[in-house]
């Protein structure tokens, strides 16, 4: 189309310039000047006046450089708004550690402490979740100054953004995300930092329920312990008075003993005989022992058996389930491949006939406005044709006009006159052939151009029909495709089910031959099982029966009176000794708790001049930013709080344990 266009636009230049040249030559009458008129004053008035584009120019030169202004006003704000963020984010940075290097260093005074105290432990632990409330709430109000900055930040970049050209509005919202990007980043640290806090609170916490429950079970065991001592004070009295009675039982039971010896030479003869007994029975019972491990191995290897029989039943139970959802699978599989299909099929068919008519259709609409061009271009030529006719008659009439008059020699002033304007209409018509002759030309060219596109559309379209045909014949090459699939997959099930069915006969013969061997497994050794029992029973009864009436009261009145002589020495001595232990490490950690107060007393006070001396320091940042390092140092100065005292909870309870044991 601009081709054209330009092809028309230098027709017409020089159709103006060849018109120009005729009307200097020959003055053109007054119907003529009026056309020309109209032609120069078609063309547009900001394109043929220059005094028009001026204002127009400096009136846009001036706005961009009012936009000029305001870029370089909002650039410098930028540069000072980021000088003003890095020298708080060093100030923030520089004051973070110094507080880190102040608590490394109260931490290092006090790991050199080992014990403490579970009151100080819980004054702690409520003033560090007060600091992290605190730390908490000015966060929120750190958000809430976000949100009304960012809201003001929007206002801001609204107001900029409507003011501004389009490749600068890129440039300055980038900006504008780069640094909201940042501040979210920090604002989401902060908020990780918090929740870190809040679960290192929650561990302390646990921690120190666990503690108080070991300080609760310390006291309780030290209550036991001195339970325990009272109860052995009372032991050890009563066992002076058994010394005393076991000594006169002693001179009894010696005048015993010497009844006794002559007994046990009795009792030794008898024991031979009984010793050559238990020696026969022992062999017996190795006898027994053996064919009953002959037994068990026997019950291990039917054991075996039956286990495998039942693996075999379930593998085939597993393969029979995985064939039954393969074949479900592949019945479904094979519905969506017939849907598939079918709709690709009617998919295809549409496409091809909504294709079809709309080329079939745009076709005719073009062959129908083309011919309504030709007809009105044929109907145009003739028109010119007829014009260009009328002129040659005109001329000839008045070429033998002019003849006439040359040889009938009457020259006057009004034939003069016709002459002239005969003349002016003969120079008219040239004119008008010359004009008809080059519209002509340009409708022949328009014609044959309008005959190629017919053409190539022609073309295309057949091209398209061609297209459309092959996809017909791929989709029914893969529809016969997927029937043949669907065929093997059918065959494939088939032989599947016939497998299936195999498979369930060999395991219902595997199950049936497997109960019957471990039923009549487990009735043999029922039977085995219960002859020996009864037969060790027997030997074990008689055995017992013989050995304990020989040497029960010997041997329980030695052990009695040995026992009760060392268990009272061996009493007093260890609770005198755990008392005096108990006791030193009682005055021990009661000094440790004393020097623990005094110097968290002083811990404390320096971390209050230490938070004083923050607090001034952080007054001269933004509001916003001081509350967000509060929160942080606040935050990080409990956690590690929280991690000492939970260290030193877990040191102190492992030392309890230790001097318990």
């Amino acid at each position: 189309m601009t081709t054209e266009v330009e092809f028309l636009q230098d027709q017409v230049n020089r159709l103006n310039s060849v018109l120009g040249r005729y009307q200097d030559e020959f003055p053109p009458p007054s119907s003529v000047s009026q056309t020309g008129d109209l032609v120069m004053e078609s063309a547009a008035p900001w394109l043929s006046d220059g005094g028009l584009m001026a204002p127009l120019i400096e009136e846009y030169d001036r706005h961009i450089q009012q936009m000029e202004m305001q870029l370089s006003f909002y650039q410098t704000q930028m540069t000072d708004v980021k000088v003003s963020l890095e020298q708080v984010v060093k100030e923030n940075e520089w004051l973070h550690a110094e507080q880190k290097m102040s608590i490394e260093k109260q931490l290092q005074s006090l790991s050199s402490v080992t014990g403490e105290d579970v009151t100080v432990d819980a004054v702690t632990i409520s003033n560090l979740e007060e600091q992290v409330k605190c730390a908490m709430e000015e966060k929120e109000r750190a958000l809430q100054m976000w949100q009304t900055a960012s809201q003001e930040l929007d206002r801001i970049q609204t107001q900029y953004q409507s003011s501004m050209s389009d490749g600068q509005i890129q440039a300055v919202e980038q900006q504008h995300m780069q640094t909201n990007q940042q501040f979210l980043k920090t604002v989401a640290e902060q908020s990780s930092e918090l929740e870190e806090l809040r679960s290192q609170l929650r561990q302390t916490k646990l921690e120190q329920r666990s503690s108080a429950t070991k300080v609760e079970e310390m006291t309780r065991l030290l209550q036991n312990v001195q339970d325990q001592m009272q109860r052995r004070e009372e032991d050890a009295t009563e066992a002076q008075g058994r010394e005393e009675a076991s000594d006169q039982r002693l001179q009894q039971l010696q005048a015993a003993l010497k009844q006794l010896e002559a007994r046990l030479k009795a009792a030794m003869q008898d024991s031979e005989s009984v010793r050559r007994k238990q020696t026969e029975w022992e062999r017996q019972v190795g006898e027994l022992q053996g064919r009953c491990a002959s037994l068990e191995k026997e019950k291990f290897e039917a054991l075996s058996r039956l286990r495998n029989s039942i693996q075999l039943a379930e593998e085939a139970s597993l393969q029979r389930e995985q064939a039954q959802l393969r074949e479900k699978q592949r019945a479904e599989e094979l519905e969506k491949m017939k849907d598939a299909v079918k709709q690709l099929i009617q998919d295809a068919a549409m496409l091809t006939r909504k294709e079809v008519e709309s080329v079939r259709k745009q076709c005719n609409v073009q062959i129908h406005r083309m011919a309504e061009e030709l007809s009105s271009l044929q109907l145009e030529c003739a028109d010119k044709e007829t014009q260009i006719e009328r002129a040659h008659r005109e001329r000839k009439a008045v070429e033998e006009e002019l003849e006439k008059v040359y040889k009938e020699g009457q020259v006057g002033e009004p034939e003069m006159r016709k002459m002239e304007a005969l003349h002016q209409r003969c120079l008219n018509a040239e004119r008008l052939k010359d004009e008809t002759q080059l519209i002509l030309n340009s409708t022949k060219n328009k014609m044959n151009k309008m005959e190629m596109e017919y053409s190539e559309e022609l073309s295309r379209c057949q091209e398209e029909v061609r297209r459309l045909q092959s996809t017909l014949t791929s989709a029914r090459e893969e529809s016969t495709a997927v029937s043949e699939e669907r065929l093997l997959l059918q065959q494939e099930n088939q032989q599947l089910h016939r497998d299936m069915e195999a498979l369930r006969k060999e395991c219902a013969l595997a199950q049936r031959r497997a109960k019957q061997q471990v039923s009549s497994m487990q009735q043999e050794l029922c039977v085995k099982e219960q002859g020996l029992e009864s037969r060790l029973r027997e030997m074990e009864e008689s055995s017992k029966n013989s050995s304990a009436g020989l040497t029960r009261l010997l041997l329980a009145q030695q052990k009695t009176i040995s026992r009760y002589k060392d268990e009272a020495k061996n009493l007093t001595q260890a609770f005198q000794q755990k008392l005096s232990s108990l006791r030193s490490e009682l005055n021990r950690q009661k000094q440790r708790a004393q020097e623990l107060e005094i110097r968290m007393e002083a811990d404390h006070q320096k971390i209050l001049e230490y938070e004083r001396q923050v607090s001034e320091q952080q007054e001269k940042n933004t509001r916003l930013q001081r509350r967000l390092t509060q929160a942080e140092q606040l935050a990080a100065s409990a956690s590690q709080q929280l991690s000492v005292i939970s260290q030193r909870r877990k040191a102190a309870s492992m030392m309890d344990l230790e001097t318990l044991s």
